[in-house]
């Protein structure tokens, strides 16, 4: 099992979170469909298998990240990232002012899809004009730094909007 690409799927998501909204020291809850989590566990396991594996994932990340809970419904897993958990990612020294950029220019009231365009191509992405109705443009890092993201990018009226899958759950979208 690949616990190493969840944990590292959880830590983007809360650092996303606390760029966009700031950091407070609070809990966190994270919502996977179980596909989803098999895709990032490389693994093909029912509901039950599924509550073992992530029984394991708590266990070998509670030294960073704190006493997890983990809950099901129907399929979906809620994880929820106690407060440590939460102040241990924000206080890791990562690199991420792709996304800060991205999060400043997106949040700018007038932002145009070129600037955004700019942004990925000042980073040597490979971007790609959209025909499915759903998305303007999809852009991704060919050599995924700083980031493995499909990044999904829509301009509706005065500014630019985006969404981040894995390579994985963007296939599903792209079918």
């Amino acid at each position: 099992m690949n616990f190493e690409r969840l944990e590292q799927n959880i830590t983007d998501i809360v650092t996303e979170q606390q760029l966009k909204l700031g950091y407070r020291r609070e809990k966190i809850r994270i919502y996977y469909p179980l596909l989803s989590l098999n895709r990032l566990l490389g693994t093909d396991q029912d509901i039950p298998e599924m509550k073992a594996a992530l029984a394991a994932f708590r266990d070998r990340v509670r030294d960073r990240f704190g006493e997890i809970g983990i809950t099901e419904d129907s399929g979906r897993f809620c994880i929820l990232l106690p407060p440590e958990g939460n102040a241990y990612i924000h206080q890791c020294n990562a690199d991420h002012s792709f996304l800060e950029n991205l999060i400043l220019i997106t949040g700018r009231h007038g932002c145009r899809i070129g600037e955004v365009l700019d942004l990925f191509r000042s980073c040597h992405a490979h971007i790609e004009k959209t025909e499915n109705g759903e998305f303007d443009y999809l852009a991704y890092f060919e050599d995924g730094e700083p980031d493995n993201f499909r990044y999904c990018l829509t301009e509706e009226h005065d500014h630019v909007i985006y969404h981040r899958f894995t390579p994985e759950d963007y296939q599903d979208l792209a079918l």
